[in-house]
């Protein structure tokens, strides 16, 4: 019986991997046997997970005429992945990823490292910051004097806590859009409902137009719903979206939805303004599109108070068009998994009738914090810490890459959670590799696009600053010269760093 379960096509395999460009060699560097280059390309697709373990690679014939290469070539890396553990084969069955024995199975989104990794690793995947005490702590403490009327209930709220989706409601009423608790829907976090969006409106096979790089997660998330991604580029540096190509491609492609963050732009920062989100609007209802748009980071302002673009949905009150999704998880705190939906009260309907066959409902003592926050100011404070964390941590990041790194290239935005970074020609899957060698976890440019786009980014998140930051800059130049000098790929063991 085979042992593979997915399948990877000639076609594609060869668009990833020339996705992966490294700087040209320099005078006296030895470049790999084509062979050898092929293997390790190969290997970094398993491991970043853009190749699927126990995904069916093409017949050495296939993928020899796909790349333009010899049979002999081809034959020769997958023999030499075989003697590595990263390819199984049986004859009949054809040759299917694999990794050895030992090694932990490749993530194909940005999970945060296990608790007991990271005294020896720094961790920049993940975006998320540690509580803001003690309004974690006090939330928790108002939610428990709450609870005893919910406790004499069943607890099974599909919609969400009445009591805090009017209170949504009213903080959207007092941004300038009117909105009654019959247009909110409390979720598990935004990708609850980005999940629970996608299966009411996109379905297996549709077209979903995404910004060209997204967030990698919800582009995962995407992908495993069956969903057809058409990719479209961002604007230049921090120019927002460059809406003439969003025209085209909602007339041209006809996506059933449009999937966009237009609040500091995860991962390049990007802040929409008012024009482009009136013009996208207006494109999406002419297109027959619904615009889901992500303002998960519109509180994340960091470079100063004055009034930012109104939201998405003001251009769309009514919410035909507009589907808006909010989160406590990245103003607040990450382990505070509570979401909402905003939108015309008969998709909220759709939506929490399709939740019987999912998760039933949000949890009720998360909620009641929320609504706690929401209720007493402590929002408000506890979000201003948020930023003056978050805006330390970015300047001390920004400064140590500089001063370490300085043929790399970034815009510094001005709010959000990451800095999208050029890597001076380096490979990004390359240097997330030899990261993992020296003691610092980065996400590389291409878990952010479609097929291989961004391999010379990586993401760098406002998480660590001071001597955190500054270490971890340095162990990223560490990693970008174990790449220059072609020192990854060898098998050899991970080092072990005290953070």
């Amino acid at each position: 019986m085979a042992q593979w379960t997915s399948a990877v096509g000639a076609g594609q395999l060869a668009r990833l991997l020339g996705s992966q460009q490294d700087r040209p060699a320099g005078p006296g560097t030895r470049r790999p046997p084509a062979y050898r280059a092929l293997a390790d390309g190969i290997r970094l697709l398993v491991l970043e997970g853009r190749v699927p373990v126990a995904a069916r690679l093409p017949a050495e014939r296939e993928l020899a005429l796909a790349l333009t290469v010899s049979r002999t070539t081809v034959a020769a890396a997958y023999e030499a992945l075989r003697a590595e553990g990263f390819l199984e084969s049986r004859r009949g069955a054809g040759s299917w990823t694999a990794v050895p024995a030992g090694n932990p199975l490749p993530a194909r989104g940005l999970e945060p490292l296990p608790p007991e990794a990271l005294g020896s690793v720094i961790d920049l995947g993940c975006a998320a910051l540690p509580a803001p005490e003690p309004w974690l702590t006090r939330a928790v403490q108002g939610a428990l004097e709450e609870l005893p009327p919910y406790a004499h209930t069943h607890g099974d709220y599909p919609a969400g806590l009445p009591a805090l989706r009017t209170m949504i409601a009213e903080r959207y009423t007092a941004r300038g859009i009117p909105t009654m608790p019959e247009q909110i829907m409390v979720t598990t976090g935004a990708m609850g409902a980005i999940d629970a969006i996608c299966h009411l409106f996109g379905g297996r096979g549709e077209r979903i137009a995404v910004e060209s790089p997204s967030y990698a997660n919800i582009l995962q998330l995407m992908r495993e719903a069956g969903a057809r991604l058409v990719p479209v580029a961002m604007a230049e540096g921090l120019a927002g979206w460059d809406v003439d190509r969003w025209r085209q491609v909602l007339r041209e492609a006809a996506p059933r939805i449009a999937y966009v963050v237009a609040d500091f732009h995860n991962p390049t920062g990007a802040l929409a303004d008012d024009d482009q989100r009136r013009r996208l609007v207006d494109a999406a209802r002419a297109a027959g599109t619904v615009l889901v748009a992500d303002e998960t980071m519109s509180e994340l302002r960091l470079d100063d108070d004055a009034e930012g673009p109104r939201p998405v949905c003001a251009f769309d009150p009514a919410g035909s068009t507009v589907v808006t999704v909010g989160s406590a998880s990245k103003a607040f705190w990450a382990g505070m998994r509570i979401g909402w939906v905003r939108a015309a009260p008969d998709v909220v309907r759709s939506l929490v009738a399709a939740r019987a066959y999912a998760d039933m409902g949000t949890p009720v003592l998360e909620q009641l914090a929320v609504n706690w926050l929401f209720s007493t100011g402590g929002w408000e404070q506890a979000v201003a810490v948020r930023r003056a964390q978050a805006r330390q941590n970015r300047d001390e990041l920004v400064a140590a890459v500089r001063r370490e790194l300085p043929d790399w290239g970034f815009e510094v935005p001005s709010g959000g959670l990451t800095l999208w970074v050029r890597t001076g020609g380096l490979s990004g899957s390359r240097l997330a590799e030899a990261g993992e060698r020296v003691g610092v976890r980065v996400p590389s440019g291409p878990r952010f696009g479609v097929d291989g786009a961004f391999e010379g980014y990586v993401r760098l998140p406002f998480t660590v600053g001071g001597a955190v930051a500054e270490e971890a800059a340095a162990r990223l130049a560490a990693a970008a010269r174990l790449v220059e000098k072609g020192g990854v790929g060898g098998g050899e063991a991970p080092r072990t760093f005290v953070a």
